[in-house]
């Protein structure tokens, strides 16, 4: 995986690195700065970093497309059917969404945001499993202790984004999609798929944030820069990552359902994943459901996966993760 292109590097982290807060232009890396210390649960180092100060903020619109959407999963039956199945339906009530980077990066200390109106490609993956999960353990009786429904939510959501369902400041956050994926696996929410597909291994090491803290405001916060370092080196312990190369993607997809997490490994040099979104076949082949910064909203792709993937240069193979089934009402 190496360097294609300046302007190939800038879609990319345009996309992914929406949750990693990455280019400074497009409103990346917005935390003010630190003012407590934690310690990285994993890696045991210490970090000033911004613990939240405040809960999360519901605009009047995200509430009411909240109670929209479970109210249509209701009707629906969404909790009931296939999980996969119920993921592509709920997912698809976000098409047309606007697509906007950044929008995690808000004023003061990392805290969880909730917005249903913009998504980049990784927010659109959380936000669909989050009301997804509610949808099926709380369900639509829920609404009526709007409150309570709303912590419920909230709850989904922060265990989707952060290290073991904590929020603890900027460096708690699954910046790397690679992590996303371990982590959600080993907390039972995901159970990553891509060992079945006939994988091969990427080695090479995961540290883009910390060879360009120029990018994110956040890495100039005492101990910031360090947590994520040692994050990094973390991630880069073990045989490496696993996933299918671009031109073994049409022969696997057959074993890829409905539903599934798919994530567009990168080329760009340090970094793991370049894209997102959900596995959904339309007329016997497999498509991408995702958030593209081509577009600007959220679309089903017009190619089949294989075919985008082949197409793009600053994409060379898919990760695939399968949503496990939340305990049940």
């Amino acid at each position: 995986m190496r360097w294609r292109s300046v302007f190939t590097l800038a879609k990319v982290v345009t996309c992914i690195l929406a949750t990693v807060a990455v280019i400074a232009a497009l409103a990346w890396s917005q935390a003010q700065p630190s003012t407590s210390t934690v310690v990285d649960e994993t890696s045991g180092v210490g970090t000033e970093s911004s613990a939240p100060s405040e809960g999360p903020a519901w605009a009047p619109e995200d509430r009411a497309i909240f109670e929209e959407k479970v109210r249509f999963a209701a009707e629906r039956g969404l909790a009931e059917m296939d999980l996969g199945d119920a993921i592509v339906q709920l997912a698809e009530t976000f098409v047309g969404t606007t697509y906007e980077p950044g929008t995690l990066e808000v004023p003061g200390p990392e805290r969880l945001v909730i917005n249903f109106r913009e998504l980049d490609c990784v927010t659109l993956v959380e936000t669909v499993l989050a009301l997804t999960r509610f949808a099926r353990e709380q369900g639509v009786e829920a609404l009526a202790d709007p409150p309570g429904a709303q912590a419920r939510y909230e709850a989904h959501l922060t265990a989707l984004r952060y290290r073991g369902g904590r929020l603890d400041g900027y460096p708690s956050r699954l910046h790397y999609f690679s992590e996303w994926l371990a982590d959600n696996e080993a907390r039972g929410i995901v159970r990553i798929a891509t060992g079945d597909l006939d994988p091969d291994i990427d080695s090479e090491p995961v540290n883009f944030m910390s060879r360009h803290p120029e990018a994110y405001r956040q890495l100039s916060e005492p101990g910031v820069l360090r947590a994520i370092a040692a994050t990094e080196a973390r991630l880069g312990e073990g045989p490496g990552r696993e996933y299918v190369p671009q031109d073994r993607i049409a022969q696997v997809a057959d074993r890829i359902r409905n539903g599934d997490v798919i994530a567009a490994t990168s080329t760009v040099e340090g970094l793991d994943v370049a894209h997102t979104g959900f596995a959904v076949w339309r007329d016997g082949a497999l498509h991408l459901l995702h958030a593209p910064l081509v577009g600007k909203s959220v679309e089903i792709s017009e190619r089949p996966l294989a075919e985008r993937i082949l197409s793009i240069g600053s994409q060379d193979g898919i990760m695939v993760a399968r949503p496990v089934e939340p305990p049940r009402r």
